[in-house]
Order: C-alpha cells, then structure tokens, then sequence
C-alpha cells in the first residue's frame, strides 16, 4: 500500500502558490505555441492544485490511491519540464471522509487562491464543497464520485473524467436481469453516497418492471453492519449491491455469509477495489465490482502501459497498480492535456481548453468533453476478485 502523501498537511502548506501570484509568474513570458510556455524571472512558475480527501481512517485508501496516481503523472509531467516551464504543485488536505473537514480545506484553498481543486475523494464531501465552488471561478475537477447530484445540472467550474454511478448501477443490474436474477437487494452507505448509489439501481430495476426487495444501511466510517445483515438476508435475494467503502462492504460480506447468503455481491467502483480484496482475502473470491477506468493491471492499452511505466520508474514497492491509482492517473493526465489546450492560466482559458477534448484518446481512454457536456466518459466493465487477491474481467 502507498503511504500517506509526505506533504499532507492539517493546514495549506507554507509553500502554497496562491493562484494569483502564479498569474503574476506566468504574465513574465511571452506565451509560447504549445499554449502556455511561460517561465517565470529567475525560475520556473507553478500552478497550485489543492485536493481533499481521506488519508486517514477507514476510507483512507480511496484517497491514498487516488493521490498517489495523480502524482505519478504529475511528477512526470514536472520532471519533464512541465509546459514551458510551468509546473503543477498538488497540495493535499485530510478530511477522514468526513463533510464538515471537507467543507473547512476547501474554504482554506480558495482563501489561498490555488488555481484549481483537484481529485477530491466521494460524494459526501464533494457536494459539502459544491456550494463553494459551483457558481465561482475555481475549477473543480476530476472528483471520484459518480452522483448525478455533481453532474446536475451543469456547473461551469465542474469537470467530471469517470462515468457515473446511474452508468455503473445499470450495467450491474442489466447483466443481473440477464442471469435471471431479478431479486436484488441494496447494501448502502446512510448518505448522499449511498442514495445515488440507490436511485441507480432503483431507476435500472424499474425500467424492467422491479424494484429492490429489500434495502439497508450503514454508518458513513462505520463497520457496525449487523442491523442491514438481520433486514436483508432473510428476504432471500439473489445478489446484493452494496454502495459504501471497503470495510463496511467487506464486514457486511463476511457477516451475510455468516448468516447463510449465498448470493453474488456486487459494487460501483467507489468501494476501491483493491483495498476490498485485501480487506477480505480470500473471501473476496467472487466479489464483482463495476469499473470505469481502464483495466490496471496489464499493458493491455497505451494509457496503461504508461500508468504501469510511471509506477516501474519510481521503484517504489509500496505503489501497486490499482483503480482508484489508476483513476488519479487519468484525471491527471486530462487535467495536463485540458491545460496544454489553454491559450493562458485563468479559468475561462482552461475551461475552454479542457472543453476542447472533444473525443479526445487519451490512450486508448475516450474523453468527450465540450461547451455544455462535462462528464468525460460513460465507459462502464465488470470486473471480479479472486481468493488470490486479484481482480480479472
């Protein structure tokens, strides 16, 4: 597992670049034809990301993982001299997944004027910042969240590069409806998280004529999951989705199948996949999860190959290939083309750079973005753990 970030901090770091002195770096230099080849006098200039997220407590992996993709592209992209001299600086705070703390780093990032807030980790916590953001001039992009209540109605600021958790929940409950397995029960987070998760399957179960047969909750950072095993197994269903993190979702598989289910589990790709089979080991065997990045594991796409180039290169056993890895590379990697589109380094320039990844291959990952179109992708896979700890399609 990849350690916390070192420049994680309770509080913006002293070096933290307010957006408006980067501006100030970047109207030095004459702006060069690749877009923003700008150097600053006696240096080169930075554009200060600020993320939020869990690097600690029981969903600290999620934002763990995400960082730490993000930065293996990042840190490439800087090692490489950056566009023309302009590097990104991903600054981090921790929120626990907790709403409020969330609420309070964003409030600390745009008091700091950061350029952009980047990669923030669920749907509690990011909609505890939507309001902050959704009607300013501070891109918020790449969340890992699959709430429509992000995606609508459309916000300018917002740019979503993974497809949604309404895309995840139909692919589940069409390949579900497909076996013959129309008794579907619904395993989920007591949040915001938990009912998008539920209105997605909810709304796929009732464009075939279904409904859930039984629904159950669990505390948001929480492994007390006996009350949601006592309501659903004994309504017998064929599979359950769960919509929460890991922990829960592996205590509460351990628990139902202690109490006699024996269908199939499945869950949208927030449950961080990896983290999941580790939590459960060989219990995991069988464990489905929905995906919306490309497949980590093997160079079977350009972008992958690069994503598992980048992991080789910093030689650091601790990072393994992984989705939610995988996801922070990806959304680093479109952040960094949006930004090469960009004629300068101020909101509406990137904007529109970034809407300019009209179906954009990003490697063999499709990104659409355009003027009112910001959710990127709608690529949906299944995916199952193995009792080896692995993950196959």
């Amino acid at each position: 597992m990849t350690k916390i970030p070192p420049s994680l901090h309770s509080t913006p770091s002293p070096g933290l670049l307010p957006r408006r002195r980067a501006l100030q770096h970047l109207a030095v230099g004459a702006l060069a034809g690749a877009g923003l080849g700008a150097r600053a006098q006696g240096g080169s200039s930075r554009l200060v990301l600020g993320q939020s997220a869990a690097f600690t407590g029981p969903a600290a992996q999620l934002g763990i993982q995400m960082n730490a993709g993000a930065r293996l592209a990042f840190d490439a992209f800087n090692a490489a001299g950056g566009l023309g001299g302009l590097r990104i600086d991903l600054q981090t705070l921790d929120d626990g997944y907790d709403p409020a703390r969330c609420k309070a780093n964003t409030e600390k990032f745009l008091a700091a004027d950061v350029f952009a807030l980047f990669g923030y980790v669920g749907t509690p916590t990011s909609l505890a910042a939507l309001p902050l953001v959704k009607d300013g001039r501070t891109p918020f992009f790449g969340p890992f969240t699959g709430a429509m209540a992000l995606r609508e109605p459309h916000a300018r600021p917002l740019f979503h590069v993974r497809a949604s958790y309404d895309d995840e929940t139909a692919l589940i409950v069409k390949q579900l409806t497909s076996l013959g397995l129309n008794k579907v029960a619904v395993f989920r987070q007591n949040d915001s998280y938990g009912q998008a998760g539920l209105d997605g399957v909810t709304k796929a179960l009732k464009a075939k004529g279904l409904n859930p047969v039984a629904v159950a909750t669990v505390e948001r950072n929480s492994v007390d999951v006996a009350a949601a095993v006592k309501a659903l197994v004994p309504a017998k269903p064929d599979a359950i989705v769960q919509i929460s993190a890991y922990k829960s979702c592996a205590a509460f598989i351990r628990a139902a199948r202690k109490a006699g289910f024996g269908g199939t589990f499945y869950n949208v790709s927030f449950v961080g996949t990896q983290a999941l089979a580790d939590e459960l080991g060989p219990e995991a065997n069988g464990v489905v999860v929905s995906q919306v990045m490309p497949y980590p594991y093997t160079n079977s796409v350009p972008i992958v190959r690069e994503y598992l180039a980048a992991i080789k290169a910093i030689n650091d056993a601790k990072v393994q290939p992984n989705y939610s890895s995988m996801e922070g590379y990806v959304a680093a990697r479109v952040f960094i083309e949006g930004l090469r589109q960009a004629r300068s380094a101020t909101f509406d320039a990137f904007v529109s750079g970034v809407e300019s990844l009209q179906g954009f291959n990003l490697g063999g990952f499709t990104v659409n973005f355009g003027p009112h179109q910001h959710v990127a992708s709608r690529f949906v896979e299944l995916s199952m753990l193995t009792k080896e700890g692995g993950v196959r399609r």
